[in-house]
């Protein structure tokens, strides 16, 4: 469990999701490809079942931690972790262990044995690790937060980095909703008394696997971010656009069945009848509801308002449609900055009241 070995595993675990699991992501999430809904349960399920089995590798090659070797929990007493390590020992001696690995394995127990019965030690463990230890490290808030402000603002600025551009909008927002979480979630587990993990759950786990398990999923979980945002990016300034060209077009199409109406009353103020003969073909404007022409033959007044009516409330509905979906990007943004000032107050709060 080296530090260095930690760093390394985690820079891998980035260019692996960077250059391999991203364009394998971007594949399924093609348009096209799938159905839409389809398409984002695949990936979802792909990047999931990815971490998970990377992770495990992972965790798997760490081994087990002291607890997980002596059989007990982080709750055990001195007195059950004596217990514990004796009959490991008379099992594992060397004596009475053929294994050819009988040295390392009781020598592994009898380390895990020396720290958790020394309460200082325990305690390096738990928030540590083994190289903690090793180092003689203790608990200095001011470099806890230091480190803690390096390691953060550097994943930050590289998180910032991977998703710019318009397209990567939503993408960098739960980028860096995730960051914080994970942020706060560091700091409640590091600067607890007691360990914050349920012991039902996790009874062997310590605050320092909990923190590489953070660390460790978390380029996963900006990968997937980076894939889903891209796909289901809607471009609202290009919709605006296209709705006011619609308005436009609705306007000109409106102007042509008024003058049409104009010229009917004209007509029945002038020879007492209702514009027979007029025909005219009046274009469909884009977004009208209307199909695609319409021979205005023998059209009356009445009639013309009836239309002209039928094509305003057509393309109120679409500005209606089109104006909500604009409200509601706009109210995700201000929920969205509201919840990143909640996190950081929450932060200081807690820093300041402990």
């Amino acid at each position: 469990m080296s530090g260095k070995g930690d760093d390394l595993d985690g820079l891998t675990g980035f260019f692996f999701y960077m250059f391999i699991v991203h364009p394998i992501t971007a594949w399924i999430l093609r348009p096209g490809r799938f159905e839409r809904k389809k398409s984002i349960l695949y990936a979802i399920g792909f990047l999931a079942s990815l971490a998970a089995i990377k992770t495990g590798i992972s965790m798997q090659a760490r081994g087990p931690n002291h607890y997980q070797l002596l059989g007990v929990t982080r709750d055990s007493n001195p007195l059950e972790i004596k217990r514990a390590y004796k009959k490991l020992s008379l099992s594992l001696h060397p004596d009475k262990n053929p294994s050819p690995t009988a040295s390392e394995e009781f020598d592994a127990i009898k380390r895990a044995y020396d720290v958790l019965m020394d309460m200082e030690f325990r305690e390096v463990y738990n928030k540590f690790g083994q190289d903690g230890i090793d180092s003689n490290k203790r608990f200095d808030e001011s470099q806890f937060f230091m480190e803690l402000g390096i390691f953060y603002v550097t994943w930050g600025m590289m998180a910032y980095v991977l998703t710019l551009g318009k397209k990567s909008g939503d993408a960098r927002q739960w980028t860096f909703t995730g960051l914080i979480i994970m942020l706060v979630m560091e700091i409640t587990i590091m600067t607890s008394q007691t360990n914050p993990l349920p012991s039902s759950l996790f009874p062997t786990w310590t605050e320092y696997e909990a923190v590489w398990l953070l660390h460790s999923l978390f380029p996963a979980f900006m990968n997937g971010c980076r894939s889903l945002g891209s796909y289901l990016f809607v471009d609202l300034d290009k919709q605006t656009r296209q709705l006011l060209l619609a308005l436009q077009e609705q306007n000109k199409d409106i102007l042509l069945v008024l003058r049409d109406v104009q010229i009917n009353v004209q007509s029945i103020q002038a020879n007492g009848v209702s514009g027979g003969g007029v025909s005219r073909i009046v274009g469909n404007g884009a977004g009208g509801g209307v199909a695609g022409s319409i021979m205005m033959a023998g059209a009356t007044p009445t009639g013309k308002i009836k239309e002209l009516q039928e094509r305003l409330q057509a393309s109120n509905t679409q500005v209606n449609a089109a104006v909500r979906d604009i409200k509601l990007d706009g109210s995700s943004n201000n929920s969205s900055m509201g919840f990143y000032l909640m996190i950081i107050g929450y932060i200081a709060m807690s820093y300041f009241f402990k």
